[in-house]
């Protein structure tokens, strides 16, 4: 209920912005826009047309609208086609008056001659910064990380170091924490806010900060580093490269946007579709999952080729078509489940992780003991309902061999393909459901085969 009352309160501030643009109020407009949250401010500039959007970039300065840009998806299209809506000097300066790490990923996702030119624009000084950011791997830590950040030397006084909180604070993305670094710029200790806050004027930071810092390298996975700031409770990293010395920070609401990014991955690999794409476009969305579908059609036409190739037995034992669906549906659900088991197990540290010997042994146990219990309880149903236990027991053979595979299917493909450099979310939930229907029809049936002349 109230993110109803939100949305609709957010979208009667827009249409006021709205009309007040339209109106040429431009003081009221401005005032009213500003105070709102720049998340807000972002949403409203992203509500309006070409030619609004355009009418938005004369009323605002850059900063203004930089800070408006820190809060837009970086990776979106219609990011890069703001920026194009946009005259060149005015978009570079906009691009530095945002938080570096920003910026770069925005430049990113641009042409690299478009990158250039926005570059070449900016002072030299946030230009090299940029680039320096953009040499690292998107999904690394490197890649992440900002160098907008407050750093302080160990024989600061507290009251010189609140001075330079105060002075250099706006520039900065964080202020939570304070890396301590020696004049060769080697990380040697960390310092809370609260600790500069409570602790005498005239102490030296040296004397109370920590010297023990937790660290990242730029060249680490990012979802490494979303692992450390989740383990150790942290607002922040501190980024070292080989010397030890700091270059970056990242923060957690970089993390945040990382482990979103790895969720819908794993969502999307379990769907065999990409889930953020919400496009409404029905030709779009089309084109989108086609591919994969067409690539599962393929595999399910093995299987039905496989079943038309029993047509002998299944024409002398009839009742076998009744139950392809229910070991194939169950069998499918069987590896889905694994597979979600093994992508979650994969997404932990490497310290959380059990061996992958350990992993096998695992699932060779838990397969066994699911296809055992569930072939035994549709033995007995399929017995009891038909009067016929042998056809039961072939059922429930069949089901438990059939969950068995599926099992290991769903655990050892994502497994094996993380082991190869791959992303394991590729072994999506369509690929093993279709592939385990293909195997289990291949075990029902060689199966009955040699006990058809029991249940007959």
């Amino acid at each position: 209920m109230k993110t109803e009352e939100k949305e609709k309160t957010t979208d009667l501030d827009f249409e006021r912005l709205r009309q007040l643009m339209n109106t040429n109020k431009i003081q009221v407009f401005k005032k009213e826009l500003l105070n709102l949250h720049f998340y807000d401010q972002g949403q409203f500039f992203i509500s309006l047309d070409s030619t609004g959007r355009k009418k938005m970039t004369k009323l605002l300065s850059p900063k203004e609208m930089g800070d408006m840009f820190d809060t837009l998806p970086d990776e979106e299209q219609d990011t890069q086609d703001f920026l194009q809506e946009m005259e060149p000097e005015y978009a570079a300066n906009m691009l530095s008056e945002m938080y570096n790490d920003n910026a770069a990923d925005i430049l990113e996702h641009l042409d690299d001659k478009v990158s250039e030119v926005y570059l070449d624009l900016m002072p030299e000084r946030d230009a090299n910064k940029i680039r320096r950011l953009m040499h690292y791997g998107v999904d690394t830590a490197g890649g992440i990380m900002t160098t907008d950040m407050i750093s302080l030397k160990p024989d600061t006084t507290i009251m010189d170091a609140i001075a330079k909180i105060k002075r250099d604070a706006d520039l900065a993305e964080t202020v939570n924490y304070l890396y301590v670094t020696n004049y060769e710029r080697t990380l040697i200790g960390v310092i809370s806010l609260r600790e500069i806050l409570v602790a005498p004027a005239d102490a030296l930071v040296q004397d109370v900060m920590t010297e023990k810092v937790i660290s990242v390298h730029p060249e680490i996975d990012q979802s490494d580093v979303a692992q450390t700031i989740r383990d150790y409770g942290f607002l922040a990293v501190p980024v070292i490269d080989s010397q030890e010395r700091l270059i970056g920070m990242v923060t957690v609401d970089d993390i945040i946007e990382v482990i979103d990014d790895e969720a819908q991955s794993d969502y999307s690999g379990l769907a065999g579709v990409n889930v953020d794409d919400v496009s409404e476009m029905p030709l779009t969305a089309t084109m989108k999952r086609l591919p994969w579908l067409i690539t599962l059609l393929f595999l399910g036409m093995l299987t039905a080729t496989l079943i038309n190739h029993f047509d002998v037995l299944l024409n002398e034992a009839s009742i076998l078509a009744v139950f392809i669906s229910l070991i194939t549906g169950t069998a499918g659900n069987a590896g889905t489940q694994s597979l979600a088991v093994a992508v979650r197990r994969l997404a932990l540290s490497d310290d959380e992780q059990p061996s992958m010997m350990k992993m096998i042994i695992s699932e060779v146990i838990t397969g066994l003991l699911i296809g055992i219990l569930t072939g035994v309880t549709v033995m007995v149903l399929v017995g009891l309902w038909k009067q016929n236990f042998i056809l039961g027991a072939v059922i429930g053979l069949s089901m438990a061999t059939a969950i068995w595979v599926a099992n290991m299917a769903g655990s050892l493909i994502p497994l094996g393909m993380d082991k190869l450099g791959f992303d394991p979310a590729v072994a999506s939930g369509p690929f093993i459901s279709t592939l385990s229907d293909l195997t289990s029809v291949l075990i029902y049936f060689n199966i009955a085969s040699l006990l058809m002349s029991s249940f007959l």
